[in-house]
């Protein structure tokens, strides 16, 4: 699936609706965290096959320990610049656009489903009014994690873009640092401690209230072991806003610790991406050349108008204009960004679910799933020449 902020997928259980619980009339319930949680995500989206548990698309689990960690603040994969959730703001949160069908890309939410009934959209619109306030009682003990994405112990066979942790109290987020949530590489013997393991630099640290992400956009996980590292002890640790440190001890079930202050979570998970034979040169020679350097498209000379301002007429040329080049119509997003095809222009407007402008080749048929497979390969391989 591609990546979406599926956020109301009934379709999991069937387009009718059956199979799933039942769910409270329209409207009738509060406008809290916990009530929408109750009679719209765990009924409607924490089902089997949807958002729950590591196959969760897009890693979104909405399940009652980590729906409002992965909504509110949190950026939307298919319009990063729009918030899933933001406090305060209904009209400007993509999850309320989702429901509507105003988003500019994708299919109004519950996909295959009739629309959610306004009254209960009202509720939710009236919730984020609010402030998107958790309204659950905090945890009496000192903060824990509760979840970690990847799942510890799991082998993935895409490299991921993040590594996302959640908590069950509030974090003292001056405390989440390079220095106390820490990402390392095993040296291919896929075991720590020997002296050739290696650090990640993530290209930067986002927090909510709940959550802490190590963002790797950009950053290219070769196929490795890897050891997540959250501080509960020594020179520098994570805090919750009472003070505690992190009670991080990890035994293989979360929540993590031992119900003491203090203590070190650590977890591991591995990259094993299947090797492609993808090449820039076989890219260029199969996709580029024949469905995008055509007259009056990407011929060049390189320069902010499109279509010919993005050459894509030899392989050194395409190279010089995707790898690490923002998009013209989207800024925020690399036309390829090395190691995540996902979020990569290139990729969402060959497979049309880019958020401006039509699906590439423009005019043309799209382009054989096989050959977007070899260009996703490629992408996911380190996007190298």
């Amino acid at each position: 699936m591609f990546p979406f902020l599926a956020l109301f997928v009934a379709a999991c259980s069937g387009g009718d609706g059956s199979g799933l619980p039942p769910i409270a009339p329209p409207g009738a319930f509060d406008p809290k965290f916990t009530a929408i949680q109750a009679n719209v995500f765990t009924p409607n989206c924490a089902t089997t096959g949807c958002h729950l548990g590591a196959s969760a698309p897009q890693g979104l689990r909405l399940d009652g320990a980590n729906s409002y960690g992965m909504l509110v603040g949190i950026p939307s994969a298919e319009s990063p610049s729009t918030l899933r959730v933001a406090p305060g703001d209904p009209d400007s949160s993509y999850l309320i656009r989702k429901l509507e069908g105003t988003a500019s890309v994708g299919a109004q939410m519950p996909l295959g489903a009739p629309a959610l009934d306004q009254a209960s959209i009202n509720v939710v619109r009236q919730w984020i009014s609010d402030g998107a306030i958790d309204d659950r009682l905090p945890s009496a003990k000192p903060i824990r994690v509760t979840s970690l994405l990847p799942d510890p112990g799991s082998t993935l066979t895409v490299a991921p873009t993040s590594i996302v942790a959640m908590f069950d109290r509030e974090l003292d987020v001056s405390t989440v640092s390079d220095m106390t949530f820490l990402l390392e590489a095993s040296g291919g013997d896929t075991t720590f401690g020997d002296g050739n393991e290696s650090s990640i630099n993530a290209s930067r640290i986002t927090t909510t209230a709940t959550s802490a992400t190590l963002d790797l956009t950009g950053v290219a996980l070769a196929n490795d072991t890897y050891r997540v590292r959250l501080l509960g002890s020594g020179a520098s640790f994570i805090m919750d806003l009472d003070a505690n440190a992190l009670d991080g001890e990890f035994s293989g079930v979360l929540p993590s610790g031992n119900d003491i202050e203090g203590g070190d979570f650590e977890a591991q998970f591995s990259v094993a991406v299947p090797i492609s034979a993808a090449t820039l040169d076989a890219l260029q020679a199969s996709v580029f050349t024949p469905s995008c350097a055509v007259s009056g498209c990407h011929t060049g000379p390189t320069g902010n108008t499109l279509p010919t301002g993005m050459d894509l007429s030899s392989a050194d040329a395409s190279f010089a204009s995707l790898v690490g080049v923002a998009s013209l119509q989207q800024p925020a997003l690399s036309r390829v960004s090395a190691g995540d095809a996902d979020n990569s222009y290139l990729v969402q407007k060959i497979e049309g679910t880019a958020a401006s402008g039509a699906r590439m080749p423009l005019g043309g048929g799209m382009l054989d799933q096989a050959l977007i497979n070899d260009l996703r390969d490629w992408i996911a391989n380190g996007a190298n020449r």
